[in-house]
């Protein structure tokens, strides 16, 4: 009679990291995360209507860029400052980098300017960390 080894749970995003699997640290949900930047964007829009006025919303001009603006400066702000968007926030995710030490300035910035590209957070690994979050050793983990 021969015993087999001990079945192995199957990975999950997070566990190369030493997160645990789910609750507080755990690595956030893409709903989580979608939930943060839709918050994160609305708030941006809005700011920036007040700043620059309605002409945010319409297709032309330098007007229709200062909702990105405003998210760069908010989320690259707040990360460093607080761990998080204001979206990010509000949802209870938090950016912690992989090392466990505090999210720099310059590695926020990194991290929010290639979220706006919006191509780097669509590429990810194993454990949902898209090329923004590798290229700057963070993750995103709920609150």
């Amino acid at each position: 009679m021969s015993s087999s080894p001990p079945a192995e749970s199957a990975p999950y995003a997070g566990q190369r990291l030493g997160l645990p699997v789910a609750g507080r640290g755990s690595v956030a949900g893409w709903g989580r995360r979608f939930l943060a930047l839709l918050v994160d964007w609305i708030a941006s829009v809005l700011v920036a209507a007040v700043v620059v006025g309605p002409r945010v919303l319409s297709s032309r001009g330098w007007e229709a860029w200062a909702p990105m603006m405003v998210f760069l400066v908010e989320a690259t702000a707040l990360t460093a400052l607080a761990g998080g968007s204001f979206g990010q926030l509000v949802v209870r995710v938090a950016v912690v980098r992989s090392d466990r030490r505090p999210v720099s300035l310059l590695a926020a910035l990194l991290r929010t300017a290639m979220v706006c590209l919006v191509v780097p957070p669509l590429i990810y690994d194993r454990d949902q960390r898209g090329l923004h979050d590798l290229a700057t050793g963070t993750v995103a983990v709920r609150r």
